[in-house]
């Protein structure tokens, strides 16, 4: 059981639904800005941190429902080191590769920005919170880690009706989806691809989630 003074970031309130009981969590809904916001409001007394959630694949090998734990988070903001003993930990106890994890101000869902993404950083996934994290940890100097699963893989495109699936406090939009498909309803095949690949990592972080380690 991870203690309750680590600090869970997340962007999905269906994240933080699968993080351990007692556990503080900050739900991001997909707004890195906002994110960053909210830590600075309501991370006081942090020991850690931990980004958790779904990701996007750079690396073409990463497949839906991989896990990753990051060595280091390149972004916008510049790049922050993870704390090497807990990341080894949280590898060794959920079966994830360890590698760099990119932040991103907003949704990459271009294969071909994805690919420059991931030769500009080394990283084999992006997400949105990640970064916002790391910057709050290292600012504060608290031991940082994340654990991240895989949906959309490096060659797939997300729609853009995905990108406008959350509300603020990170639950489903189905009004602002059904708006967008109503406007382009040819992402609606690409757009249920995105949900079972949503899924799959979801079941994959839930498994890592039972087996979460204290640090």
């Amino acid at each position: 059981m991870i203690a309750p003074s680590i600090l869970a970031v997340v962007g999905m309130q269906a994240e933080a639904a699968l993080l351990p009981r007692g556990l503080r969590v900050i739900v991001g809904g997909g707004d890195p800005k906002r994110l960053a916001t909210l830590l600075a409001e309501r991370g006081a007394g942090a020991t850690a941190v931990l980004s958790f959630g779904i990701a996007g694949g750079l690396d073409p090998e990463v497949t839906p429902g991989d896990l990753v734990v990051s060595t280091r988070v390149r972004g916008p903001r510049g790049a922050f080191g993870a704390d090497i003993g807990w990341a080894a930990a949280l590898a060794r106890a959920t079966g994830a590769r360890l590698g760099v994890i990119a932040g991103a101000a907003a949704v990459v869902a271009e294969p071909a920005a994805k690919r420059m993404l991931g030769l500009a950083t080394g990283a084999l996934t992006v997400d949105l919170e990640s970064e916002p994290a790391a910057a709050f940890a290292t600012a504060r100097r608290l031991p940082f880690v994340a654990l991240r699963a895989v949906a959309d893989t490096a060659g797939e495109v997300l729609p853009r009706a995905a990108a406008v699936g959350l509300t603020r406090d990170g639950r489903p939009a189905p009004a602002r989806v059904a708006l967008a498909l109503l406007r382009r309803p040819r992402e609606l095949p690409a757009l249920l691809t995105v949900a079972q690949r949503s899924r799959t990592a979801l079941a994959a972080l839930s498994r890592a989630a039972a087996a979460l380690p204290a640090r």
